[in-house]
């Protein structure tokens, strides 16, 4: 009898917790959200529909189709997405009163890294440690760093493709997998320019490394499996906010796909612990390495920064994460795009040929780092296919604040979606086409408000720097030394979305030039 009874109490609980507290603050509703209209027909009641919408991959172009129609869309019984361009200075710019939303608050560590930390003072203390490693002087002084691997590469592929002029591009013995192969890169670059220490994947052809347990223990594991199941599983789960730790806590515990996704996903965090630990030890011997690490460990005086091992991890993580995940996803898109528009590619080569030597097989930054088609090609295939592209979201401050000239009430969850923000027709006319002449001259400079890959404001990507340096000296150096085709032309390149997008592979068929 008593057993019915605590069940019967514990379901009317969660029925009311679950079904009847949110509907009646949806009727209530006190912050005035209801004008807005809704993604679909419960999206003011629960997150459930905005959870359903990212575990199909197609959260961004989901938003972009609805917003053609409705420049604000509420989302979640609390979150508001915005489809107009205009909205990107209120909500991301350096004078906004917004602050990272709660989700960077339940998916960090320990300790908060540069991307996630909430706090504004906090972040301003970070950026001022971390913008030295960053700036632009340290990274040209690290472009060895990525020559070396662009080098590693054509090496590799020079074994792999057609090496005379006459050979065919539809031979089968020369197709790579360029979203592997650009993703080896970028892992094996950031290793280098953070850790001083390249994982080696660009020579082995495979992605597989140690992971390091707090223990000790150590295992091999698939870096990008380890990375991109830790990311699903969050992009799942997240929107899910006061809820979300339960449901990762039981999602661990059930037979259910969360928990093969934690667990792969666990080895990531394995590989950070692992590099850290060991390039600490070279640290704590007196070894001065010129890499990011150092930079990060001490002041430009030389200085230690005194930070708690915590922290160090939080921000290698994020530097491993988002240093080798945009970039090789910007990378693999550029390609494609170029593969899919040849006049395109053979206006690109031309600039590029009129700058490098005939024999150069890694093209020095110096050369190519101010092309400007090269540089339009980058970012119109950013600009239409960003590599993170969904809705970074913020929170209105607790007294409130206006957004695009409508009073918005306080805490409330506000975002834009670069997928969305790109195609703004009212800013980038014919948004669908690949046309980066759209980028060059006084034209482009106007546009570049509106262009947030790398977010905007005082919370925009440090890396950017980066960033740009991997995938100008990559594709400039490939498309000089290799003719390329798909390997597929009429079939689209597969993709899913979790927090970045993440494309599938990408055949490509590669033939060395004539002379090369």
């Amino acid at each position: 009898m008593y057993g019915a009874l605590v069940i019967g109490l514990a379901a009317s609980l969660l029925f009311t917790r679950l079904i009847f507290y949110p509907i009646v603050i949806y009727f209530v509703d006190r912050k005035g959200l209801r004008r807005y209209p809704a993604m679909s027909f419960l999206a003011g009641v629960t997150n459930i529909p905005y959870m359903i919408q990212s575990a199909r991959g197609t959260r961004s172009k989901r938003l972009s189709e609805l917003h053609k129609k409705q420049p604000v869309l509420r989302v979640g019984p609390n979150s508001l997405s915005y489809g107009d361009a205009r909205a990107i200075k209120d909500i991301y710019g350096h004078s906004t009163k917004c602050i990272k939303d709660d989700m960077y608050d339940l998916l960090s560590g320990s300790h908060f890294n540069l991307a996630d930390v909430i706090d504004k003072k906090e972040h301003q203390r970070k950026r001022k440690i971390l913008s030295s490693a960053y700036a632009l002087k340290n990274l040209e002084d690290w472009e060895f760093k990525v020559i070396d691997k662009v080098t590693k590469m054509c090496n590799q592929f020079d074994q792999r493709c057609s090496t005379t002029k006459e050979s065919s591009l539809n031979a089968d013995a020369n197709v790579i997998d360029w979203r592997a192969w650009s993703n080896f890169f970028t892992m094996d670059a950031i290793a280098d320019i953070g850790l001083n220490f390249p994982l080696g994947f660009l020579e082995q052809g495979d992605d597989i490394t140690i992971s390091e347990s707090l223990d000790g223990t150590t295992r091999l594991v698939s870096y990008r499996e380890c990375l991109h199941s830790q990311i699903t599983a969050q992009s799942h789960l997240v929107w899910s906010y006061g809820w979300y730790s339960s449901l990762v806590k039981w999602s661990r515990r059930l037979p259910t796909r969360y928990r093969k996704l934690f667990s792969v996903g666990e080895g990531f965090d394995g590989i950070v612990i692992h590099q850290v630990r060991k390039r600490l030890r070279q640290y704590q011997k007196g070894e001065k390495l010129d890499d990011f690490f150092q930079a990060l460990m001490e002041a430009k005086d030389g200085s230690p920064n005194h930070l708690p091992f915590g922290e160090i991890v939080a921000e290698i993580s994020i530097m491993l994460n988002a240093g080798s995940l945009s970039t090789a996803v910007a990378i693999n898109n550029v390609m494609y795009m170029l593969l899919k528009h040849p006049d395109v590619l053979a206006r690109l080569r031309d600039e590029v040929d009129a700058v490098a030597d005939n024999d150069e097989v890694s093209i020095a930054y110096d050369k190519v780092k101010d092309l400007p088609y090269l540089r339009a090609c980058l970012d119109e295939s950013l600009r239409i296919l960003p590599p993170t592209p969904f809705n970074l979201p913020r929170k209105t401050p607790s007294e409130g604040c206006e957004i695009l000239g409508q009073w918005v009430p306080g805490s409330t969850t506000v975002s834009m979606s670069s997928y969305v923000a790109h195609r703004d027709p009212n800013v980038f006319p014919d948004p669908e086409v690949f046309r980066p002449e759209r980028w060059l001259g006084e034209a482009g400079k106007q546009l570049q408000p509106y262009f947030i890959t790398f977010s905007a404001g005082a919370r925009g990507c440090i890396g950017r720097n980066i960033s740009y340096l991997e995938q100008t000296t990559i594709i400039a150096s490939i498309i000089h030394r290799y003719d390329l085709a798909l390997a597929n032309p009429e079939a689209p390149q597969a993709s899913y979305e979790h927090l970045n997008m993440n494309p599938g592979p990408l055949p490509v068929r590669v033939r060395l030039r004539g002379g090369k």
